[in-house]
């Protein structure tokens, strides 16, 4: 068998079943299954605690991401996907129309976009990111 990561959005709710405590698991075409909750637990972390790596999945399925500790009020990280560029600036600087390829752009606290954001090495080593609502 090939091996997989799995990189999913469910709904849990703890429970047991007899003498297993586990997991309800919905899942996003409504779905439910129970599982162990050792499995459970090892496969799957709450969104307002995730690693970069699972954050940057969740900004590549549309979600804005954000660290906790960020002191500004409304910062958040989303993705922009590539796309073709034509007039203006740009397209006279790069010598013609051209396409854009995909970055991440900020949020500030002034509500102002930051494009091309940069996470710092304690940013990509915190596990302390969550998804934006």
């Amino acid at each position: 068998m090939e091996k997989y990561l799995g990189i999913k959005f469910v709904e849990a709710k703890s429970m047991s079943r007899g003498e297993d405590d586990g997991y309800l698991v919905r899942y996003p075409d409504g779905y439910e299954s129970w599982c162990p909750k050792e499995q459970f637990e090892l496969a799957n972390r709450k969104i307002d605690a995730l690693t970069f790596g699972h954050a940057i999945e969740a900004a590549k399925q549309g979600k804005k991401i954000a660290r906790k500790g960020w002191n500004g009020k409304g910062m958040f990280v989303f993705l922009v996907g590539g796309c073709k560029v034509s007039g203006g600036v740009g397209s006279t600087l790069m010598g013609g129309n051209f396409e854009s390829c995909a970055h991440f752009c900020m949020r500030d606290a002034q509500g102002k976009c930051v494009v091309g954001w940069l996470a710092s090495q304690t940013d990509m080593l915190a596990e302390d990111w969550v998804i934006v609502v």
